[in-house]
């Protein structure tokens, strides 16, 4: 793992091509096909696999992963400390604002007091083994897309958490501040910090976050959309529920999630792609699609797709 950028735009220090181009996160240069880790909990009983998908992300060109302590209460973060080395040039992305909460129906629980986002960082530190994380995300619970609700302490103004994580800057724990779950004002509110990345829910599908994408590219912020292919949960519509992007699927020979990563990538240069898997085959899908070309019709065919909303509470309690 490493602070440093790779010495050339078109290829990451392990020599693959970036995948999907070059793009820019913070300070790093990177792939604009990252990895998002969130997945490789399920493989707790099998370490060696999940230490395989993680390497060959990293030989297939992807040189960002996208990680949190509350990932399998810091499971996925010691994979990635055993996954790559610095000379491996993968820029690690963490996030705060929720602690693990092992053995309850949503494993999370909000943490969103600023001792608590401190706490959380000291945390990841540990467990990746690193002495600075390159980029934290500040994941704001309960504003915007699929959310769990903050309430009591939990409801803390945005300009409070902001000032703990420059806080932590300033000390070196971290290299660069990110944001997650943000409206575009709250984004507008912590420009004056300095912003890395933005992490919204958004994908072709399910378009809320558009002036949030839109402020980002003004300020040449890095945007990073999870649930990039829709439907992560019950309510959601996927990218391969709708018949026309199917149809653009079968044209190109290539299939619905690689369209609907390929239009994100199309459709906002300043785009950086995190997609999650356990599968090798669908990691090499998933990176394949940073070389899928959208012809014009096809584009315009997607562009004039309907939106679905991702404001959806979720209860962790299942009330």
């Amino acid at each position: 793992m490493t602070t440093s950028p790779s010495s050339t735009a078109d290829r990451t220090q392990l020599g693959a091509p970036r995948a999907g181009g070059a793009g820019t996160l913070g300070r790093h240069t990177v792939s604009r096909i990252g990895y998002g880790a969130m997945q490789l909990e399920r493989l707790h009983d099998d370490r060696a696999a999940a230490i395989t998908v993680l390497r060959r992300a990293a030989e297939l060109g992807a040189d960002h992963v996208d990680t949190a302590q509350f990932y399998g209460d810091g499971y996925v973060n010691e994979l990635i400390r055993e996954a790559y080395r610095p000379a491996d040039g993968v820029v690690v992305v963490s996030k705060v604002g929720a602690d693990p909460d092992p053995g309850a129906r949503l494993p999370i629980r909000p943490a969103q007091r600023p001792e608590q986002l401190r706490a959380s960082v000291e945390d990841n530190l540990r467990s990746l083994g690193l002495d600075q994380i390159p980029v934290v995300n500040l994941r704001r619970i309960g504003t915007t897309g699929p959310r769990i609700r903050a309430t009591g302490d939990q409801v803390v103004a945005l300009e409070d958490q902001v000032a703990a994580m420059i806080a932590l800057r300033d000390e070196g724990k971290i290299g660069a501040i990110g944001l997650s779950g943000v409206t575009e004002d709250e984004l507008r509110r912590a420009l004056p910090a300095g912003i890395a990345c933005v992490q919204n829910a958004y994908s072709l599908v399910a378009r809320d976050a558009e002036p949030v994408l839109r402020l980002c590219q003004a300020e040449q912020i890095a945007w990073m959309p999870f649930f990039p292919l829709g439907g992560a949960f019950p309510g959601m519509t996927h990218v391969s529920d709708v018949p026309a992007v199917a149809a653009v699927a079968e044209s190109l020979g290539v299939t619905a999630a690689q369209v609907g990563l390929a239009w994100l990538l199309r459709h906002a240069p300043h785009t950086l792609l995190i997609p999650g898997t356990t599968s090798l085959a669908h990691l090499a899908a998933n990176i394949a699609a940073g070389s899928v070309e959208l012809p014009e019709d096809a584009l315009a065919a997607l562009d004039a797709l309907p939106t679905h909303s991702t404001d959806l509470p979720i209860d962790p309690a299942g009330d």
